[in-house]
């Protein structure tokens, strides 16, 4: 049996590894599912209006979500506390769907991105691990990074050819933006797409609360958008 480090701490706790042989993807899905069923069962997760507040934990997170004008409210969001069973792990989400199935591809996206985000996670850091020439004291900050970056191509190609295949979704007229964010431990990682925002709140010298925007809104009218 291999054991991470502390740059994973954590992740022992759902993922065993045998040396020589990643885990196999189909054990991992229903590893990640598991982990979704006791989420909601612990009321880390939240997917509607509210707030939640795991026992011992020292975040706390409020949701709010209200219809438009425009008809049906197409908005999706969650926050995962203790993602993946990880103590200084969060994972939060907006989707916010447009076109005349945007509500269905929004739902759907915010139902198959975190579980798959957290699979292909788990397999990134055990093939990185079983990897002889993989240093994990050496640029925890770069490794990190690019696991979380492979982690993310590999579940937006997958969420993407989902949509395609249901039949009862025109994905090609509908869409959603997909802001999501994962805070591990004293890092975060953003992953953006479309014109939802991210913004941050810090405190300056005087007390007082000072916005940061963190991504930028994806537009057409963005002139590296139209090339």
């Amino acid at each position: 049996m291999g054991h991470l480090s502390s740059m994973f701490n954590g992740l022992a706790r759902s993922l065993s590894i045998r040396k020589g042989k990643p885990s196999e993807s189909c054990d991992g899905r229903e590893t990640v599912d598991a982990m979704v069923k006791e989420a909601k069962k612990n009321d880390s997760m939240l997917c509607s209006s509210g707030t939640v507040n795991v026992n011992g934990s020292k975040n706390f997170a409020s949701i709010f979500s209200k219809r438009g004008e425009k008809g049906v409210n197409q908005d999706c969001c969650i926050v995962w506390e203790e993602y993946g069973c990880q103590s200084d792990m969060i994972f939060c989400g907006i989707f916010d769907g447009h076109g005349p199935w945007g509500h269905y591809v929004a739902k759907r996206v915010r139902q198959a991105m975190p579980s798959s985000l957290l699979c292909n996670w788990q397999e990134t850091v055990a093939q990185a691990y079983l990897d002889p020439d993989f240093d994990l004291e050496t640029g925890k900050k770069h490794h990190r990074f690019d696991i979380w970056k492979h982690s993310y191509f590999k579940t937006c190609a997958a969420v993407d050819q989902e949509l395609v295949q249901l039949r009862k979704i025109d994905s090609f007229y509908s869409g959603t933006t997909a802001l999501t964010i994962v805070r591990q431990g004293e890092y975060i990682v953003i992953a953006n797409v479309g014109d939802s925002r991210a913004v941050l709140a810090t405190t300056s010298d005087d007390g007082t609360l000072v916005p940061v925007q963190l991504t930028v809104d994806f537009k057409p009218n963005l002139p590296r958008e139209g090339g």
